[in-house]
């Protein structure tokens, strides 16, 4: 992160996104640009509309570059869609930092399996993926263990690489002092379903506890989107296809223990991450439930308090470690 902060330290930068400027990482990253450069001009849109968005960059990008006198671009979330623009962001030697948050090629490959990896489709943009990170002079990724990937994965210089770790909107997840319904010890999982997180191992740890009356689980989105969703129906779960940020905060608030993941054991990718919704756990004091990984193992340690690892891939790891939990709930050691 060093490298980074000195090349913007007290400079003109200018900020490029195409994701909403709302997303809490282009948030975070404008204010650690504020932190240390003289000034800032930001380019994006906090419209809805992918087209306004990424309509709204190229345009931003080329009237800033050809009429500013800025000494840096940083382009945020996923700026493999600007490349053809980065002639023009390197010219008067500027600095180009990007955010590389994600790998198309492995995205689209190994995490969705949209392609083969041997496919044309998948080596195109695996040599897009390669030639933005070779034309940045520095790069951000979201821990060590998924930098180290792209470096060794595109023979990328390590020394170009950052890491800056996601963090919550403490503005609106913090505790509240809420509680659990009387009597019954809860256990909350949120996400996207996306093949990573592993939500299928979460689901049949939810069945394998249907027969402990004192353990509810609320599950909160698209679950409906799994293979089979219709048949999702658990009687010891509430489930949420959608809940607002607020509405979120509070089931979390209610929550004995939070899981986090992420569970799949057969994406790699799932190995590297660290879960957004590990940062929003933690900001509100909650006992997380992680898949043990090197990514998590890099900021939170066994030795903290409420952080509890099982392998991943495993429901009955899962199953196993909540029992401890509600066990030790019973004899007053978790809270």
């Amino acid at each position: 992160m060093n490298r980074l902060v000195d090349s913007i330290e007290g400079k003109n930068v200018l900020f490029i996104t195409t994701k909403e400027l709302s997303y809490l990482r282009n948030v975070q990253e404008v204010e650690l640009i504020k932190q240390h450069a003289k000034n800032i001009t930001v380019v994006g849109s906090f419209s809805g509309n992918y087209l306004v968005r990424v309509l709204k960059a190229y345009w931003g990008s080329i009237k800033h570059c050809i009429t500013g006198s800025h000494q840096v671009i940083f382009v945020g979330f996923s700026p493999q869609l600007m490349r053809p623009l980065f002639w023009l962001y390197r010219r008067r030697r500027r600095i180009l930092a990007i955010d590389f948050f994600i790998s198309l090629y492995d995205t689209f490959a190994f995490d969705r399996k949209r392609f083969k990896p041997d496919s044309i489709s998948a080596k195109l943009l695996k040599r897009l993926d390669r030639k933005t990170l070779e034309k940045a002079d520095i790069f951000l990724a979201d821990t060590h263990t998924h930098k180290d990937y792209f470096v060794s994965e595109f023979q990328i210089d390590a020394e170009k690489g950052c890491v800056l770790y996601l963090r919550a909107d403490t503005s609106i997840y913090y505790p509240r002092g809420l509680e659990s319904p009387t009597g019954q010890f809860t256990v909350l999982y949120f996400g996207s379903v996306l093949p990573l997180q592993g939500v299928e191992f979460v689901l049949e740890a939810a069945r394998l506890l249907e027969g402990h009356s004192a353990i509810h689980f609320v599950l909160i989105g698209p679950l409906g989107k799994l293979k089979g969703g219709q048949d999702l129906a658990l009687p010891n779960a509430t489930m949420y296809s959608w809940l607002s940020q607020e509405e979120l905060a509070q089931q979390i608030d209610r929550a004995n223990v939070c899981l986090a993941g992420h569970f799949q054991d057969q994406i790699e990718k799932a190995k590297r991450t660290i879960a957004g919704k590990t940062y929003i756990y933690r900001a509100m004091n909650k006992p997380v439930i992680l898949g043990d990984n090197r990514a998590n193992r890099e900021l939170f340690s066994e030795e903290d308090r409420d952080i509890y690892y099982v392998p991943m891939g495993s429901a009955q790891a899962i199953v196993d470690k909540i029992l401890e939990l509600v066990q030790g709930s019973l004899s007053g050691e978790v809270e």
